[in-house]
């Protein structure tokens, strides 16, 4: 189904960063009626919104509806943005694509139900199993947000349908009505720091997902670290239905070994789904079973739905095998937290890692320097990684590109070094590429040459 054409119409919205977000958002506002004014810094992507038809230049503040504010762009922290500045100066709200998203959805005369998803790590995992498993069980939805499809470029969904959204605490402290029926936590680690002040901050930020909760709601949150742990207590005392998750001990939802059980019983053989690895996704399945059992799944459907579930490009993605050396693409690691889940699903591998290092680099990641053959360093920070490497007295080798590593990572393994290759970086991308996707997909695409080469 598609928005009523006139949804909002008489309202006026200023869209602002016009990338993989604000784009499609100002396309749908425009759509369903209402005024749009569009603008980013970049001349190139100011002539592509013009090629589209939008209206590009600096908005007035003036009788504006909402600022949408592109995700990455900051309206306080670390420097606000001037446009944000004078959106806060003059009374006018700063949201997310996503609360819009509700908003239309409601004013469309629709109840569909709103699933959300956040944390640090296994997000994106958990949505799309998530949808997956709805898929399975023949419940329409449509999945996006932080994660594929921007929020706004949905299709609108009949009163049987479910929303699942991936989001990020950069969405989440920006939304002002968006309310989910139900909502996971999944951890939370040191992250964006600069943006939400300190991890007070952040958490705050992360708390969000469960703003405007009501009786008969669901709020899942993971209880594997303290700051999480704290957000659980502070659940207790909230209007929803609390359910904790884990995938390595004691919660309502948990993981025995491999299998995922709740109160009443079995609920999934982890063993018997490939594209969940690791007690991190276990977890990860928990709180997307913990999410289905609440919008109405059976658990026949749920198990069903983990088994076939076939995992996400760029996380821990086996793009190719030769001569009984496994390739695993885990570009979307951007930090060490991250890279953690991944390094311990393998008992020896060789580590590609590097890029742009987040605040504590990779020493957090010592207690599984032990399975590390060897690491091949890439990119602007692999001096500082080099040098905790050598603290901890691990072979390794700054070889530049991501190119040499795959090349150098191969040579290695074929004469025996380690069965596995792990591109998990640890790092972000932006220092060699546009993104963690466009590395996944080199890493993939260089796999996959010497996949052919071998095969002659």
């Amino acid at each position: 189904m598609s928005f009523p054409p006139t949804l909002f119409a008489g309202q006026r919205f200023a869209v602002v960063g016009l990338g993989r977000m604000g784009l499609p958002a100002a396309q749908a506002l425009v759509s369903m009626g209402a005024a749009v004014v569009v603008w980013d810094d970049n001349v190139a992507a100011r002539q592509a919104a013009a090629a589209a038809g939008l209206e590009v230049r600096v908005p007035d503040m003036a009788g504006l509806d909402a600022l949408i504010l592109s995700p990455g762009i900051p309206h306080r922290l670390p420097a606000a943005h001037p446009l944000a500045t004078a959106a806060l100066a003059a009374g006018v709200p700063i949201l997310s694509d996503a609360d819009l998203l509700f908003r239309a959805v409601r004013a469309a005369g629709s109840w569909a139900r709103f699933a959300g998803i956040t944390g640090t790590n296994g997000k994106s995992t958990t949505t799309a199993l998530l949808a997956h498993i709805l898929t399975v069980a023949g419940v329409p939805n449509a999945a996006g947000a932080n994660l594929g499809t921007a929020a706004l470029a949905l299709p609108l969904l009949g009163d049987d349908g479910v929303y699942v959204l991936e989001m990020s605490s950069y969405m989440l402290e920006r939304i002002a009505a968006l309310r989910f029926c139900a909502a996971t936590m999944l951890n939370i680690s040191a992250d964006h720091l600069d943006r939400h002040g300190n991890m007070a901050g952040y958490a705050a930020a992360k708390q969000e997902i469960f703003a405007r909760q009501e009786a008969g709601d669901l709020a899942v949150v993971g209880i594997e670290d303290e700051a999480s742990r704290a957000m659980a207590a502070w659940l207790r005392d909230q209007k929803a239905t609390v359910v904790t998750v884990s995938g390595s001990g004691p919660a309502d939802i948990f993981a025995d070994g491999a299998m995922l059980r709740d109160r009443q019983g079995l609920l999934a053989d982890l063993s018997a789904c490939p594209a969940l690895p690791g007690a991190h996704n276990a977890q990860n399945a928990a709180a997307a079973a913990a999410m289905a059992l609440h919008l109405g799944v059976d658990r026949a459907a749920i198990a069903e739905g983990m088994r076939s579930y076939p995992g996400l490009p760029h996380r821990q993605e086996r793009v190719g095998e030769v001569a009984g050396v496994v390739f695993i693409n885990d570009s979307k690691a951007t930090n060490a937290d991250s890279t953690a889940r991944a390094l311990g699903c393998h008992d020896r591998l060789i580590w590609i890692a590097g890029g742009m290092a987040k605040e504590g680099g990779i020493e957090p990641l010592a207690p599984y320097f032990p399975r590390v053959a060897e690491a091949l360093l890439i990119g602007r920070d692999a001096p500082m990684l080099a040098a905790t490497l050598a603290a901890h007295g691990v072979p390794h080798r700054s070889v530049g590109t991501l190119e040499a590593a795959t090349a150098a990572a191969w040579q290695d393994a074929r004469a025996g070094l380690a069965p596995v290759v792990l591109l998990s970086p640890a790092c972000a991308s932006w220092d060699q590429f546009t993104g963690y996707d466009q590395r996944g997909d080199r890493f993939r695409a260089l796999v996959q040459a010497i996949v052919r080469q071998e095969a002659h």
